[in-house]
């Protein structure tokens, strides 16, 4: 029944920390600062507005589900421009399907991927592979689609990303690999900024082609790093028997890149075998993106400049966090996305104080992972810090970090 996989699931982190903060206040005058919530505080390019403005007529019209040809090529000129050869891989016709926001495509993959019936006897239960700390909706996803979540630890000793030596020796173990329907991955990584080489990405792919399992990239935050761009899981493949798509979707957003959360645009990429699929799924569970949603969209993914413009918003950000944090609180620059994540002991502890003592509003790190197999839950010390606001905020914000933490610093781990 699906009201019992509903009772597997951890509570939303957001309603969490709402319950965490209930009934306490910050001192009286002090203006709140949510550092909680990934939400870009920049507003989108002008001509967004403009351009939706334009279309307008297109919203009594119902939208086309693969997209109209100038999404589809905005998108793919985007995935070329920033991918090379592995962009070119896309069929603009049948490899790419628009989406109301990366979440809906991540949790549909599940529905697309887990194969459904009884599970019983002999017959394993399939599994969804989640790094932990995760992305809420993967978990979600997993629940819903009656498989298991398995949880991997991406602590710092393995570069804060699932350990692949230790899922091959899970899977000589137990076979888990054998009974996985789908693996989840983000990079860059929330909540660490890791970023996954195309190594990395070669050997996950490569398992789940002698595995037979999906694998699904949110590559979310791959326009929002520090120094090099992060790889892509597109290179990866392109490197790979003869640049096949094989097993693999790959998830894109405007929300961070264009600053356009509100829009609910991305798409998903790949396999044009589930592409296919992922089409006739959304035909029955979601709605087409509006026709002004995908002429603003276009614009966007035709336009790298103010793409740039944010990168570089978001690294004076990481400055002025690292001015005031480094050598503590195991501070390192995330080399993607904009989330700090601090280690300081008691994560619910020290966002209780913080909201209590300054009105800053941060995500204990137990909340975005599980407890591993001995217990623990490996966020239990940390805290996720999103630097959205302006560099003078973030800095007058951290300053009441050490106060709150009241306990020894711990050593920086390093990144």
């Amino acid at each position: 029944m699906l009201n019992d996989r509903i009772g597997d699931l951890t509570t939303y982190p957001f309603t969490r920390l709402t319950k965490l903060l209930d009934g306490l206040t910050p001192p009286a005058g002090t203006p709140a600062l949510n550092m909680a919530l990934g939400e870009p505080q920049y507003p989108a390019p002008p001509f967004l507005a403009e351009v939706l403005a334009r279309h307008a007529d297109g919203w009594t019209a119902y939208p086309p589900l693969a997209g109209t040809p100038a999404w589809r090529a905005a998108a793919c000129g985007w995935l070329v421009r920033r991918y090379g050869a592995g962009g070119r891989l896309i069929d603009p016709e049948a490899g790419i399907l628009p989406l109301s926001g990366t979440r809906e495509g991540l949790f549909l993959a599940a529905l697309l991927a887990v194969p459904q019936g009884r599970s019983g006897g002999a017959v394993a239960r399939p599994a969804v592979l989640i790094p932990n700390p995760f992305y809420a909706t993967y978990e979600g996803a997993a629940v819903m689609a009656g498989a298991e979540p398995v949880f991997l630890d991406a602590c710092a000793a393995a570069g804060f990303l699932p350990d692949l030596d230790a899922l091959e020796a899970a899977q000589a173990r137990d076979g888990l690999l054998d009974r996985t329907a789908l693996a989840y991955l983000c990079s860059p990584a929330n909540p660490q900024g890791a970023i996954a080489s195309r190594d990395y990405l070669a050997r996950l792919l490569a398992l789940a082609r002698r595995h037979g399992f999906v694998l699904a990239v949110d590559e979310c935050y791959a326009e929002i790093y520090d120094a090099a761009p992060p790889p892509g899981t597109l290179e990866a493949a392109a490197g790979m028997d003869g640049g096949a798509l094989d097993n693999l979707l790959i998830f894109h957003s405007l929300s961070k890149r264009s600053s356009a959360a509100g829009l609910r645009s991305g798409f998903v990429a790949g396999d044009k075998r589930l592409i296919a699929a992922f089409r006739l799924l959304r035909g029955y569970a979601a709605a087409g993106m509006p026709l002004p949603v995908q002429a603003a969209s276009a614009a966007l993914w035709d336009d790298d400049a103010h793409a740039a413009d944010n990168r570089a918003r978001y690294r004076a950000k990481i400055d002025a966090a690292e001015r005031e944090l480094a050598g503590r609180f195991g501070f390192y620059r995330p080399p993607g996305a904009f989330f700090l994540w601090l280690e300081v002991g008691d994560g619910e502890a020290v966002a209780r104080r913080l909201w209590i003592e300054a009105g800053v509003r941060v995500l204990p790190g137990a909340y975005l992972a599980r407890p591993d197999a001995d217990g623990t839950n490996p966020g239990r010390p940390f805290i996720r810090v999103a630097l959205v606001h302006e560099p003078a905020r973030i800095a007058a914000a951290l300053a009441h970090l050490p106060d709150a933490v009241g306990a020894p610093q711990p050593a920086a781990v390093g990144g």
